[in-house]
């Protein structure tokens, strides 16, 4: 596939951007990008680099489910092809360093990349990236949308043969009828999709559509929530030791969300006050909550050890952390200021994906959620615990313990009372305490 050596690794992070500029039909283009992305998933989940061994071996898996057509299967490689025979013959992105030849922890792009170089590529997803942006939408957000802005511009490609700028009302009841029918999505995963794609055509495109709802929903299903008994929680903590234990313990004990948790930074931990404050939650908000006075102690020596690895990453003039691309711009230097620093970093240095710098992140969330499964598996646990569970615990147990329900909701940062109402069902002693009539026996 271009390469002298097939264990040879190739970086080429800004693939997607010289991609929209390759010469390609729209539908040829699509498959290119579907396959590159499959690939590069594979690569993530069996931590591979970009090789063409690896890429060998990812086709070889593909063929073997049977999961494409004939034309299909010579359009990915074709893709793969042009991946790495792109990737030699281009040079580095002069915006990302190139990496050695050993392997280096990557931090997740959970982080929006610099907003210049991702601008989209077909004019409706430029429209759509544009309008997103110019209302501040989350980058979880704009992620979403946009992938399903993907997935309705290839069903319509592959069921009607035309474009995301003819589509209108019925175009959007059936690729919405198709999700619950052909594909059985869960309900909201169909009302993500209908929120994306109205966007996309109203507001991105400008063309006016009437209020639809005539097209086939899935069935809404209440779903209770999986939580830990104070017991249980006790046996979890303490099949936990060291920084994990912390987080884990600060996660029951302020009811925060994962990346909440992941994303404080020293500034936002006020120890002294007893308070966190979780800036640019769930629907951008900030809010205020309780840090439990039994990690006080605790808390202050980790911020200790934490100051201590701050001087030596200035010692060793290590980049500054990262920061949302417009602060960054404004206070170049804030990335190395002691109160920008992240209240849970990672041991190592990882690659940051938007630049290619070796800098400090924040301990991923798929590191934390497997030090979880692995204690609750210690801990002889027969539910399905993630740390999500200590969200659903500090609610249950706060509402058990006689908290009123409007200040748990303040605390999980609730738009709607309702949402937290569905704690009220899992209690212990649900309204006023009704006994089964076989305790009477």
């Amino acid at each position: 596939m271009g390469l002298s050596s097939p264990s040879q690794g190739v970086w080429f992070p800004h693939w997607a951007e010289v991609l929209a500029r390759v010469r390609l039909k729209d539908l040829e283009r699509r498959a290119y990008r579907s396959a590159i992305v499959e690939y590069l998933s594979f690569c993530k989940r069996s931590r591979q680099q970009a090789t063409v061994e690896s890429a060998r071996k990812f086709m070889e898996q593909v063929e073997g489910r049977r999961r494409l057509g004939v034309s299909q299967l010579a359009a990915w490689k074709a893709a793969l092809n042009w991946f790495f025979r792109t990737a030699k013959s281009l040079p580095p992105n002069p915006g990302l360093a190139h990496p050695s030849q050993r392997a280096t922890p990557c931090a997740r792009e959970k982080e929006p990349p610099l907003a210049a170089t991702d601008l989209g590529g077909p004019e409706w997803e430029k429209k759509l990236i544009r309008e997103l942006r110019t209302r501040h939408y989350e980058w979880r957000t704009e992620q979403a949308y946009r992938m399903w802005a993907r997935r309705f511009a290839e069903w319509l490609e592959k069921r009607r043969g035309m474009s995301v700028l003819a589509a209108g009302e019925i175009e959007l009841r059936d690729f919405l009828s198709d999700l619950a029918t052909q594909q059985r999505v869960a309900v909201a995963t169909q009302r993500q999709a209908l929120n994306a794609v109205v966007f996309l055509v109203r507001e991105a495109l400008g063309r006016s559509l009437a209020d639809f709802s005539d097209f086939t929903r899935g069935r809404a299903v209440k779903r209770a929530p999986v939580l830990l008994s104070r017991t249980e929680c006790q046996r979890l903590l303490g099949a936990l030791e060291g920084t994990s234990r912390l987080m884990a313990e600060l996660m029951y004990g302020s009811g925060v969300r994962l990346m909440e948790l992941l994303r404080l930074r020293i500034k936002d931990v006020d120890v002294e006050r007893r308070q966190l404050i979780i800036r640019a939650g769930k629907g951008g908000k900030d809010r205020v909550t309780l840090v439990p006075d039994a990690l006080v102690e605790r808390l202050l020596a980790h911020r200790e050890r934490l100051s201590r690895l701050h001087a030596q990453d200035q010692q060793a003039d290590a980049p500054g952390v990262w920061l949302p691309e417009g602060l960054e711009r404004k206070f170049p230097q804030a990335g190395k200021a002691w109160e920008w620093q992240w209240f849970f970093p990672s041991r190592q240095q990882m690659k940051d994906p938007r630049t290619g710098l070796l800098r400090r992140h924040h301990v991923l969330d798929a590191t934390f959620q497997h030090a979880i499964r692995q204690a609750a598996r210690r801990a002889g646990l027969n539910k399905r615990v993630t740390p999500h569970v200590l969200r659903h615990s500090f609610a249950t147990h706060l509402l058990e313990g006689g908290t009123d329900i409007r200040t748990v909701q303040d605390l999980l940062g609730h738009k709607d009372v309702s949402t937290t109402q569905i704690y009220t069902h899992v209690m212990q002693k649900p309204g006023i305490g009704v006994k089964s009539p076989l305790d009477a026996l």
